[in-house]
């Protein structure tokens, strides 16, 4: 077998096959095959695509190319839950309380903040004491106790999709439905988890920019995961602008407490956040063991969704998932006591008012760039080995739709860099776009696709 000729049959638009694919995948993780044939074998995928079954087996050959993750000693069906990334994006430290406090077994692995996008695991490591570096063992026997872990991407999962992702970046061929879906399932196959909740993200903050890419790209990774086995649903959200109102690290932790303390209902939370929170956690309890009972056997998918928002309501309104989320940090070596006083998580040393010039309404926003900002403020990182500062980032008090005045407060900036501020704040203003009529924010739930 010779990759010249796998090559030559894909630039042809010829099938090739899961020995072909595997042999590929084998080959470059192991350096035998060298850059530029796999950067041609990319742009020939990219130019002419891949089937459904060339998609499935380039996913399974990129999850088995390292450790595949057991997850059989925890009882029942576990549940994991994937985004694919935007600004302010803090869902997963609200939803992983919420679930294991329902008795559901929630198996995560998350990765780091790169660029625009924030990072669940920057967020979870600005608590102090946390470490979300873990053994497989203790990553089990947290799930199996917890309910619900964490943990970092360090371990040797998928090490196929990390090199070839590496060479997609720089050959022009990451935008490509079954190359981007067969990336992420691949991460969320060798995870172990039985069922995936996928939040697609859709927008000018979100890779996939519009409701129509973002459903082939939900529609592609579903159908992977019913031919791989495994219970794959999804949920398309906005994010044409920031998700909350934080973006950075120690004060989106701040956000994700408060909407466990006071609730999906309270002014305290915002509302665009809560609700993905709410939607998120009923599709998983969906997913889950809880209607496989036989008393649920003649309930309508109506009752089903139902019954699902009043248990996730309800486990937030008793306590029950803010009791979760200090146990949670407790067994990752974090101190808990965060929960009860923030003023234990990072502070930034400059603190920095922003305010518009102009009397308005906002009208648009340049959601990247809100994400460049806060990068710029020291909250994000533009090549992996950078520091991150985990007390930056930026409090927004305004969103889209919302009146503006001028003089009136519209930010906070925090840093430990003070001669980022004057950029940053430039930065941010320029993102946003003011009107003079009132418009309205768009709805922050897009479509809910589950598997048949």
């Amino acid at each position: 077998m010779r990759m010249y000729d796998i090559i030559d049959k894909k630039k042809y638009k010829k099938k090739i096959s899961d020995e072909e694919i595997s042999f590929v995948v084998k080959g470059y993780t192991k350096g035998i095959i060298p850059d530029y044939q796999m950067a041609a074998f990319l742009m020939a995928v990219w130019c002419n695509g891949m089937d459904e079954e060339e998609t499935l087996s380039l996913t399974m050959a990129m999850a088995h190319s390292g450790d595949m993750l057991d997850l059989s000693m925890i009882p029942g069906t576990k549940v994991d839950k994937h985004s694919t990334g935007g600004v302010g994006d803090k869902t997963t430290l609200s939803v992983g309380p919420i679930i294991a406090s329902l008795g559901i077994p929630m198996a995560k692995m998350s990765g780091r903040g790169l660029g625009h996008t924030g990072g669940t695991i920057d967020k979870l490591d600005s608590i102090p004491g946390f470490s979300s570096d873990i053994s497989d063992e203790r990553f089990i026997e947290i799930v199996k106790t917890v309910g619900f872990c964490d943990a970092s991407q360090t371990r040797d999962l998928a090490p196929a999709d990390k090199k070839i992702y590496a060479l997609r970046d720089v050959t022009a061929t990451v935008d490509d439905y079954s190359l981007i879906a067969s990336s992420i399932m691949s991460k969320k196959i060798a995870s172990g988890a039985d069922a995936i909740l996928l939040d697609v993200k859709c927008g000018n903050g979100a890779f996939m920019q519009d409701r129509s890419s973002a459903i082939k790209l939900a529609e592609c990774m579903m159908n992977i995961g019913k031919l791989a086995k495994r219970q794959v649903n999804c949920i398309i959200t906005d994010m044409n602008e920031p998700l909350g109102n934080t973006v950075g690290n120690s004060i989106e932790v701040i956000e994700a407490i408060d909407l466990l303390k006071y609730g999906f209902d309270s002014d305290k939370v915002d509302k665009r956040y809560s609700e993905i929170v709410l939607y998120v956690c009923r599709e998983m309890v969906l997913m889950s063991d809880i209607f496989k009972n036989e008393k649920y056997k003649d309930m309508t998918e109506e009752e089903r969704v139902s019954l699902a928002e009043k248990l996730v309501r309800e486990t937030v309104d008793k306590g029950c998932a803010l009791e979760k989320m200090k146990e949670f940090i407790a067994a990752e070596g974090g101190d808990s006591n965060v929960v009860e006083n923030e003023d234990l998580l990072p502070k930034a040393k400059y603190i920095y008012e922003v305010t518009f010039d102009r009397d308005g309404y906002l009208d648009k926003v340049d959601t990247k760039e809100v994400g460049m900002a806060s990068l710029m403020l020291g909250a994000g990182r533009l090549k992996k080995e950078d520091d991150i500062d985990p007390a930056a980032g930026i409090k927004l008090f305004k969103h889209l739709g919302d009146k503006v005045k001028k003089g009136e407060r519209f930010a906070l900036l925090y840093t430990n860099k003070e001669e980022t501020i004057k950029e940053a704040e430039d930065r941010l203003l320029k993102a946003y776009e003011v009107s003079n009529e009132a418009g309205s924010s768009k709805n922050v739930i897009i479509d809910i696709l589950r598997q048949n």
